[in-house]
């Protein structure tokens, strides 16, 4: 329970402070509430709200399970989802995520992110957890033995909350690398996202609603496509590309988008009876990066601390991996125990997110384009990448795990020129 301060009544002390409700923030909050500790989530927003990232991976319902929430995930009539699939020109190759090296989870979903979320916070509050929405962290205090978050609720008033730990889950708005001075510039180029949902009125058998499309330009294969298809018989639809790609387009976003798609007739005729609905939107730079992901009384989780690129849809599965881990440690500190966050927390995080970061390097220079559509690869092999898209990207077992870029760099110079 919250302990106010009765010489300062606009100042409480609570043992744990969440910044975002997102699903890094439900996630970790439910753990460790599921463990016996009090935990506050405050959130800017009002769920629901629009989030992008709606692709989810196989390694995502192992954390919705171990948080207690996947029997309501299962029962909210997402769109299944059983892998993903990649078009380029004559070339279409497919990936089952029932079918690993891994042999992790063989099904997950495909999610309107504001339904999404909102069920997994209302799971976290049906456990009790508290979630203050519509206010907002404007200072941190990291200076004394306990952080001291400055809070504004909606109406202009404001307070302060002292925590034993903070965990940052503010996803894009980065809280606390703003606050406490931690952003550190990401080593990849610029490059913008146009995106959309729209009725797809998609009825052809190229097209499989059961795994996410990643569609490639016929000439510019650093232009990519999703087609994400959601349960109700709507798609997100986006395009990325680098900036410079952008300036012979449209500065209209729906004719942006509705240019780049017609360059490219395999998704132009998937898309040919589409109706065009929602006004799309645009978001540019998203890669980021931090110069530490803890610190004395602070973790940052997911995309508060590094967002590599959405080609993957590793967001929210490195988002929730990195809740498992430090609700785990974090339990381990708050019962005394001695923890090592760099040796525990971020040294085998970042092990995973290298893996990926591997692959989306990979994606962008052609290499992994290649190993993809190479039509002759042993079924050993796709069934290693496999396990990576699926999002199993700590399993070191997996050689394409364990050294991702010699053993990208090895299988990309066999399969140059097979998918030309």
């Amino acid at each position: 329970m919250p302990v106010t301060d009765r010489q300062n009544p606009d100042r409480e002390s609570r043992p744990v402070v969440v910044i975002g409700a997102g699903p890094a923030g439900a996630i970790a909050a439910a753990l460790l509430k599921r463990k016996g500790h009090d935990v506050l989530i405050i959130e800017r927003q009002q769920f629901p709200r629009f989030s992008i990232g709606e692709s989810l991976l196989s390694h995502c319902l192992d954390f919705v399970e171990e948080a207690g929430m996947l029997d309501a995930v299962n029962a909210a009539g997402f769109q299944k989802k059983n892998g993903a699939a990649f078009a380029w020109k004559h070339h279409y190759s497919a990936f089952d995520f029932g079918d690993t090296f891994s042999q992790g989870t063989p099904t997950t979903f495909q999610v309107q992110r504001g339904e999404f979320d909102k069920l997994l916070a209302d799971q976290a509050e049906l456990q009790g957890v508290e979630i203050r929405y519509q206010q907002e962290i404007i200072a941190a205090d990291f200076s004394a033995s306990q952080p001291v978050l400055s809070v504004r609720r909606l109406d202009g008033s404001e307070y302060n909350v002292e925590a034993q730990f903070v965990l940052d889950a503010s996803g894009y708005g980065r809280v606390l690398p703003r606050l406490l001075d931690l952003e550190a510039p990401s080593n990849f180029p610029v490059r913008q996202a146009v995106f959309t949902h729209i009725e797809d009125r998609i009825d052809s058998s190229r097209f499989d609603r059961e795994k996410i499309l990643v569609s490639i330009h016929p000439e510019h294969r650093d232009v990519w496509f999703w087609s994400i298809p959601f349960s109700n018989g709507r798609c997100s639809l986006g395009v990325v590309a680098a900036a410079e790609r952008f300036k012979d387009k449209p500065a209209d976003l729906d004719a942006c988008l509705r240019q780049f798609v017609a360059e490219t007739p395999n998704l132009n005729s998937l898309l040919e009876n589409a109706v065009w609905d929602t006004p799309a939107r645009t978001i540019g730079g998203y890669s980021a990066n931090v110069k530490t992901l803890h610190g004395p009384g602070f973790a940052l989780l997911g995309n508060a601390a590094e967002f590599l690129d959405p080609v993957f849809s590793s967001g929210v599965t490195i988002a929730m991996r990195s809740a498992s881990m430090a609700a785990g440690l974090l339990h381990r500190q708050l019962q005394g125990e001695a923890v090592n966050w760099q040796s525990e927390f971020a040294v085998p995080l970042k092990r995973g997110v290298d893996t990926f970061r591997a692959y989306v390097e990979g994606w962008y220079d052609g290499s992994f384009q290649d190993v993809i559509f190479y039509p002759d690869s042993t079924q050993d092999i796709r069934r290693m990448i496999s396990s990576i898209l699926a999002g199993y990207a700590w399993d070191e077992r997996n050689p394409f795990v364990s050294e991702p870029k010699r053993r990208l760099r090895m299988l990309a110079e066999h399969c140059a020129g097979g998918a030309a």
